[in-house]
Protein backbone atom coordinates (compact mmCIF):
# COMPACT_ATOMS: atom_id res chain seq x y z
CA UNK A 1 0.00 0.00 0.00
CA UNK A 2 2.37 2.52 0.38
CA UNK A 3 4.83 2.26 -2.64
CA UNK A 4 1.20 2.56 -4.29
CA UNK A 5 0.69 5.75 -2.39
CA UNK A 6 3.96 6.78 -3.31
CA UNK A 7 3.45 7.39 -7.23
CA UNK A 8 1.50 10.73 -8.38
CA UNK A 9 -0.44 8.71 -10.84
CA UNK A 10 -2.22 6.66 -8.19
CA UNK A 11 -2.79 9.06 -5.50
CA UNK A 12 -4.27 11.15 -8.50
CA UNK A 13 -6.73 7.32 -9.77
CA UNK A 14 -7.26 6.76 -5.91
CA UNK A 15 -8.58 10.66 -5.65
CA UNK A 16 -10.82 10.37 -9.11
CA UNK A 17 -11.87 7.27 -8.13
CA UNK A 18 -13.34 8.60 -4.41
CA UNK A 19 -15.16 11.54 -6.29
CA UNK A 20 -16.98 9.41 -9.22
CA UNK A 21 -17.88 6.92 -6.54
CA UNK A 22 -19.98 9.74 -4.42
CA UNK A 23 -21.31 11.12 -7.67
CA UNK A 24 -22.22 8.40 -9.92
CA UNK A 25 -24.38 7.19 -7.06
CA UNK A 26 -26.11 10.05 -6.19
CA UNK A 27 -27.18 10.71 -9.28
CA UNK A 28 -28.17 6.94 -10.04
CA UNK A 29 -30.50 6.69 -7.46
CA UNK A 30 -33.04 8.96 -9.16
CA UNK A 31 -33.01 7.25 -12.32
CA UNK A 32 -33.34 3.95 -10.67
CA UNK A 33 -35.87 5.34 -9.19
CA UNK A 34 -38.23 6.41 -11.99
CA UNK A 35 -36.85 3.01 -13.95
CA UNK A 36 -34.48 4.83 -16.27
CA UNK A 37 -31.30 2.64 -14.79
CA UNK A 38 -30.32 2.11 -18.75
CA UNK A 39 -30.33 6.20 -19.36
CA UNK A 40 -26.66 6.39 -18.50
CA UNK A 41 -25.47 3.70 -20.96
CA UNK A 42 -27.41 5.86 -24.35
CA UNK A 43 -25.81 9.29 -22.53
CA UNK A 44 -22.36 6.94 -23.08
CA UNK A 45 -22.82 6.32 -26.41
CA UNK A 46 -23.80 10.20 -27.40
CA UNK A 47 -20.38 11.25 -24.89
CA UNK A 48 -18.73 9.58 -27.79
CA UNK A 49 -19.50 11.92 -30.26
CA UNK A 50 -17.83 14.59 -28.23
CA UNK A 51 -15.02 12.42 -27.77
CA UNK A 52 -14.55 12.32 -31.13
CA UNK A 53 -15.59 16.16 -31.75
CA UNK A 54 -12.37 16.63 -29.12
CA UNK A 55 -10.02 14.53 -30.95
CA UNK A 56 -10.65 16.25 -34.14
CA UNK A 57 -10.59 19.60 -32.78
CA UNK A 58 -7.40 18.85 -30.21
CA UNK A 59 -8.72 20.10 -27.68
CA UNK A 60 -10.06 18.74 -24.27
CA UNK A 61 -12.38 15.13 -24.65
CA UNK A 62 -13.69 15.57 -21.44
CA UNK A 63 -15.61 18.79 -21.54
CA UNK A 64 -16.34 18.44 -25.57
CA UNK A 65 -17.79 15.23 -24.33
CA UNK A 66 -19.37 17.24 -21.30
CA UNK A 67 -21.50 19.49 -24.03
CA UNK A 68 -22.35 17.24 -26.40
CA UNK A 69 -23.91 14.83 -24.04
CA UNK A 70 -25.76 17.79 -22.16
CA UNK A 71 -26.96 18.45 -25.64
CA UNK A 72 -28.11 14.57 -26.08
CA UNK A 73 -29.97 15.08 -22.43
CA UNK A 74 -31.81 17.89 -23.31
CA UNK A 75 -33.00 16.19 -26.73
CA UNK A 76 -33.92 12.65 -24.59
CA UNK A 77 -35.66 14.25 -22.14
CA UNK A 78 -37.55 16.41 -24.24
CA UNK A 79 -38.43 13.05 -26.34
CA UNK A 80 -39.13 11.75 -23.40
CA UNK A 81 -41.76 13.82 -21.62
CA UNK A 82 -43.90 13.98 -25.02
CA UNK A 83 -44.27 10.24 -23.99
CA UNK A 84 -45.59 9.14 -27.56
CA UNK A 85 -45.24 5.36 -29.23
CA UNK A 86 -41.99 6.51 -31.68
CA UNK A 87 -39.99 7.73 -28.27
CA UNK A 88 -38.18 4.83 -27.65
CA UNK A 89 -36.97 5.00 -31.67
CA UNK A 90 -35.71 8.34 -31.40
CA UNK A 91 -34.12 7.34 -28.32
CA UNK A 92 -32.59 4.27 -29.99
CA UNK A 93 -31.39 6.31 -33.38
CA UNK A 94 -29.73 9.01 -30.81
CA UNK A 95 -27.88 6.64 -28.91
CA UNK A 96 -26.77 4.43 -32.38
CA UNK A 97 -26.13 7.85 -34.17
CA UNK A 98 -23.82 9.45 -31.26
CA UNK A 99 -21.77 5.59 -30.92
CA UNK A 100 -21.48 5.57 -34.55
CA UNK A 101 -20.14 9.20 -35.12
CA UNK A 102 -17.78 9.13 -32.15
CA UNK A 103 -16.00 5.95 -33.62
CA UNK A 104 -15.91 7.52 -37.33
CA UNK A 105 -14.43 11.23 -36.14
CA UNK A 106 -11.65 9.45 -33.74
CA UNK A 107 -10.97 7.29 -37.58
CA UNK A 108 -10.69 10.65 -38.98
CA UNK A 109 -9.18 12.55 -36.53
CA UNK A 110 -4.86 12.64 -36.62
CA UNK A 111 -4.70 10.71 -33.07
CA UNK A 112 -6.71 7.69 -34.75
CA UNK A 113 -4.61 4.13 -33.98
CA UNK A 114 -2.78 5.64 -31.10
CA UNK A 115 -5.39 3.43 -28.88
CA UNK A 116 -6.47 6.82 -27.09
CA UNK A 117 -10.14 5.72 -27.80
CA UNK A 118 -9.96 2.99 -25.73
CA UNK A 119 -9.09 4.71 -22.56
CA UNK A 120 -12.48 6.26 -23.22
CA UNK A 121 -14.73 3.44 -23.84
CA UNK A 122 -13.27 1.13 -21.03
CA UNK A 123 -11.66 3.97 -18.61
CA UNK A 124 -8.15 4.56 -17.93
CA UNK A 125 -7.85 5.94 -14.36
CA UNK A 126 -4.13 5.34 -14.26
CA UNK A 127 -3.36 7.78 -17.04
CA UNK A 128 -5.55 10.19 -14.88
CA UNK A 129 -3.69 13.99 -15.33
CA UNK A 130 -3.39 16.27 -13.20
CA UNK A 131 -6.32 18.87 -15.53
CA UNK A 132 -8.55 15.94 -15.96
CA UNK A 133 -8.66 15.38 -12.24
CA UNK A 134 -9.69 19.07 -11.93
CA UNK A 135 -12.52 18.70 -14.27
CA UNK A 136 -13.60 15.74 -12.39
CA UNK A 137 -13.35 17.66 -9.25
CA UNK A 138 -15.39 21.12 -10.42
CA UNK A 139 -18.06 19.00 -12.23
CA UNK A 140 -18.39 16.38 -9.61
CA UNK A 141 -19.19 19.34 -7.06
CA UNK A 142 -21.50 20.55 -8.93
CA UNK A 143 -23.14 17.50 -9.25
CA UNK A 144 -23.22 16.99 -5.51
CA UNK A 145 -24.77 20.14 -4.81
CA UNK A 146 -27.67 19.86 -7.37
CA UNK A 147 -28.54 16.09 -6.18
CA UNK A 148 -28.08 16.65 -2.63
CA UNK A 149 -29.19 20.07 -2.41
CA UNK A 150 -32.26 20.04 -4.21
CA UNK A 151 -33.36 16.18 -2.49
CA UNK A 152 -36.68 16.40 -1.80
CA UNK A 153 -37.51 18.20 -5.22
CA UNK A 154 -36.06 15.78 -7.38
CA UNK A 155 -37.32 12.64 -5.31
CA UNK A 156 -40.89 14.84 -5.59
CA UNK A 157 -40.52 14.20 -9.38
CA UNK A 158 -39.28 10.75 -9.22
CA UNK A 159 -42.31 9.50 -7.45
CA UNK A 160 -45.36 11.41 -9.17
CA UNK A 161 -44.99 14.17 -11.64
CA UNK A 162 -48.51 14.74 -11.27
CA UNK A 163 -48.38 15.31 -7.93
CA UNK A 164 -45.30 17.71 -7.47
CA UNK A 165 -46.64 19.49 -10.44
CA UNK A 166 -49.83 20.15 -8.35
CA UNK A 167 -47.68 21.48 -5.47
CA UNK A 168 -46.09 23.80 -7.51
CA UNK A 169 -42.59 22.53 -8.37
CA UNK A 170 -41.39 23.15 -11.66
CA UNK A 171 -41.46 19.75 -12.90
CA UNK A 172 -39.78 20.18 -16.55
CA UNK A 173 -37.02 22.25 -15.33
CA UNK A 174 -36.36 19.80 -12.69
CA UNK A 175 -36.18 16.97 -15.44
CA UNK A 176 -34.44 18.86 -17.69
CA UNK A 177 -31.86 19.19 -13.88
CA UNK A 178 -31.51 15.85 -13.71
CA UNK A 179 -30.84 14.70 -17.21
CA UNK A 180 -27.80 17.22 -17.30
CA UNK A 181 -26.43 15.91 -13.79
CA UNK A 182 -26.77 12.83 -15.16
CA UNK A 183 -25.00 13.65 -18.43
CA UNK A 184 -22.10 15.03 -16.64
CA UNK A 185 -21.97 12.35 -14.06
CA UNK A 186 -21.58 10.60 -17.34
CA UNK A 187 -18.52 12.42 -18.52
CA UNK A 188 -17.25 12.60 -15.34
CA UNK A 189 -17.06 8.80 -14.69
CA UNK A 190 -15.59 7.95 -18.42
CA UNK A 191 -12.13 8.15 -17.20
CA UNK A 192 -12.36 5.80 -14.44
CA UNK A 193 -15.00 2.94 -15.54
CA UNK A 194 -15.32 4.41 -19.38
CA UNK A 195 -18.20 5.15 -21.39
CA UNK A 196 -19.43 1.24 -21.60
CA UNK A 197 -19.33 0.54 -18.04
CA UNK A 198 -20.57 3.95 -16.37
CA UNK A 199 -24.35 2.84 -16.06
CA UNK A 200 -23.18 0.60 -13.60
CA UNK A 201 -21.31 2.25 -11.09
CA UNK A 202 -24.41 4.60 -11.35
CA UNK A 203 -27.46 1.96 -10.82
CA UNK A 204 -25.13 -1.27 -8.93
CA UNK A 205 -24.22 0.41 -5.45
CA UNK A 206 -27.97 2.04 -5.23
CA UNK A 207 -29.47 -1.32 -6.09
CA UNK A 208 -27.20 -2.85 -3.41
CA UNK A 209 -27.55 -0.31 -1.02
CA UNK A 210 -31.39 -1.02 -1.35
CA UNK A 211 -31.18 -4.48 -0.13
CA UNK A 212 -30.44 -3.13 3.35
CA UNK A 213 -32.03 0.24 3.97
CA UNK A 214 -35.80 0.86 4.36
CA UNK A 215 -35.84 4.74 3.44
CA UNK A 216 -34.95 6.87 0.61
CA UNK A 217 -31.93 9.07 2.90
CA UNK A 218 -30.81 6.10 3.66
CA UNK A 219 -30.35 4.13 0.81
CA UNK A 220 -28.80 7.68 -0.87
CA UNK A 221 -25.93 7.76 1.98
CA UNK A 222 -25.45 3.95 1.65
CA UNK A 223 -25.18 3.89 -2.29
CA UNK A 224 -22.78 6.26 -1.87
CA UNK A 225 -20.66 4.99 0.64
CA UNK A 226 -20.44 1.90 -1.72
CA UNK A 227 -19.28 3.39 -4.71
CA UNK A 228 -16.49 5.08 -2.53
CA UNK A 229 -15.38 1.71 -1.10
CA UNK A 230 -15.81 -0.63 -4.53
CA UNK A 231 -14.60 2.02 -6.63
CA UNK A 232 -10.99 2.49 -4.43
CA UNK A 233 -10.84 -1.06 -3.94
CA UNK A 234 -11.27 -1.91 -7.48
CA UNK A 235 -8.37 1.09 -8.50
CA UNK A 236 -5.89 -0.58 -5.60
CA UNK A 237 -7.17 -4.30 -6.67
CA UNK A 238 -6.22 -3.53 -10.36
CA UNK A 239 -3.18 -2.26 -9.51
CA UNK A 240 -1.94 -4.65 -7.74
CA UNK A 241 -3.11 -7.63 -10.19
CA UNK A 242 -2.35 -5.28 -13.56
CA UNK A 243 -6.02 -6.07 -14.77
CA UNK A 244 -8.41 -2.36 -15.95
CA UNK A 245 -9.82 -0.43 -13.21
CA UNK A 246 -13.20 -0.07 -15.11
CA UNK A 247 -14.04 -3.67 -15.11
CA UNK A 248 -12.32 -4.18 -12.05
CA UNK A 249 -14.42 -1.65 -9.94
CA UNK A 250 -17.91 -2.96 -11.76
CA UNK A 251 -17.61 -7.04 -11.22
CA UNK A 252 -16.32 -6.51 -7.29
CA UNK A 253 -19.86 -3.63 -6.98
CA UNK A 254 -22.03 -6.78 -8.76
CA UNK A 255 -20.50 -8.95 -5.89
CA UNK A 256 -21.05 -6.63 -3.02
CA UNK A 257 -25.10 -6.67 -4.76
CA UNK A 258 -24.97 -10.50 -4.49
CA UNK A 259 -23.74 -10.65 -0.97
CA UNK A 260 -26.45 -7.74 0.13
CA UNK A 261 -29.11 -9.44 -1.54
CA UNK A 262 -28.47 -13.01 -0.02
CA UNK A 263 -28.30 -11.23 3.53
CA UNK A 264 -31.63 -9.31 2.68
CA UNK A 265 -33.77 -12.18 2.55
CA UNK A 266 -33.37 -13.81 6.43
CA UNK A 267 -33.53 -9.54 7.80
CA UNK A 268 -36.83 -9.35 5.65
CA UNK A 269 -38.56 -12.23 6.98
CA UNK A 270 -37.64 -11.38 10.03
CA UNK A 271 -39.03 -7.58 9.43
CA UNK A 272 -42.25 -9.09 8.45
CA UNK A 273 -43.25 -11.56 11.73
CA UNK A 274 -42.25 -8.35 13.34
CA UNK A 275 -46.08 -6.20 14.28
CA UNK A 276 -46.35 -3.41 12.70
CA UNK A 277 -47.23 -0.99 15.75
CA UNK A 278 -46.53 2.20 14.45
CA UNK A 279 -49.26 2.96 12.34
CA UNK A 280 -49.21 4.70 8.65
CA UNK A 281 -45.44 4.91 7.18
CA UNK A 282 -44.91 7.81 4.77
CA UNK A 283 -41.72 8.78 2.56
CA UNK A 284 -38.76 10.09 4.15
CA UNK A 285 -38.65 13.09 1.69
CA UNK A 286 -40.86 15.82 2.47
CA UNK A 287 -41.90 18.65 -0.71
CA UNK A 288 -41.40 21.86 -0.13
CA UNK A 289 -43.83 23.71 2.39
CA UNK A 290 -44.62 20.31 4.54
CA UNK A 291 -43.89 19.67 8.07
CA UNK A 292 -40.37 18.78 9.70
CA UNK A 293 -42.49 15.62 10.41
CA UNK A 294 -41.96 13.48 7.46
CA UNK A 295 -38.35 14.23 7.28
CA UNK A 296 -36.93 11.21 9.34
CA UNK A 297 -40.09 8.77 8.51
CA UNK A 298 -39.23 5.29 7.31
CA UNK A 299 -40.13 4.44 4.01
CA UNK A 300 -42.93 2.12 2.98
CA UNK A 301 -42.53 -1.31 4.82
CA UNK A 302 -41.94 -4.14 2.44
CA UNK A 303 -39.61 -6.31 0.99
CA UNK A 304 -36.30 -4.18 0.92
CA UNK A 305 -35.28 -4.85 -2.57
CA UNK A 306 -35.74 -2.40 -4.83
CA UNK A 307 -39.54 -1.84 -5.01
CA UNK A 308 -39.43 -0.28 -1.44
CA UNK A 309 -38.59 2.68 -3.28
CA UNK A 310 -40.41 2.65 -5.86
CA UNK A 311 -43.52 2.93 -4.09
Amino acid sequence: MTEMLSYDFMQRALLAAVLVGITAPAVGIYLVQRRQALLGDGMGHVAMTGVGLGFIFQTSPVWMAVLVCVLGAVVMELVRSRGNQRGDIALAMLFYGGMACGKLLVSLSAQAGSGSLESYLWGSILTVAPADLLTIAVLGAVVIAVTVGLRRQLFAICQDEEFARVTGLPVRLLNLLLAVMAAVTVTVAMRVVGLLLVSALMVVPVVAAQQLTRSFAATQAAAIALGVVVSLAGVAGSYQADVPSGPAIVLLAILVFAVFSAVSAPLARRRHRTPADRGPEVCDVRLPGQGAAAENSPAPSGPTSGAGLAQ
